[in-house]
């Protein structure tokens, strides 16, 4: 069929580029920045301010659980500390009782070897 001179000819809108070009080909659609779903809610919905006051309170709480631990730390090394020095004080009360029978040993010797007895004879 031919073209009447009344008749237009179908009008091909073409989508350009963001710099003015024209591909020329009516079936390109226009480009438009990736959706990116794979990113995490927070990245993808909030402001940065948003962002930067939860990392704000997170670091908060992490400073709070390092302070808690390190008190926890120096709690349960104290009581170490205390655990060791009755040990000590302990051996040391031992090592001195025992010091203390030694030296009543040998002096019962020497009143016994002063009074002239010996391990046989008996008076």
């Amino acid at each position: 069929m031919l073209p009447s001179p009344t008749m237009d000819p179908p009008l091909v809108h073409l989508a350009s580029s963001s710099n003015g070009r024209v591909s020329g080909k009516a079936w390109k659609l226009q480009k438009s920045a990736t959706v990116r779903s794979h990113l995490p809610r927070g990245v993808k919905t909030k402001s940065w301010e948003d962002r930067m006051e939860k990392t704000k309170k997170e670091q908060a709480i992490k400073k709070l659980q390092a302070e808690l631990e390190e008190e926890k730390r120096t709690d349960i090394q104290r009581r170490k500390e205390i655990t060791l020095e009755r040990k000590k004080i302990a051996e040391e009360k031992r090592r001195i009782e025992e010091a203390k029978a030694y030296m009543g040993a040998r002096k019962a010797a020497r009143l016994a070897k002063r009074a002239g007895r010996s391990k046989t004879v008996k008076h």
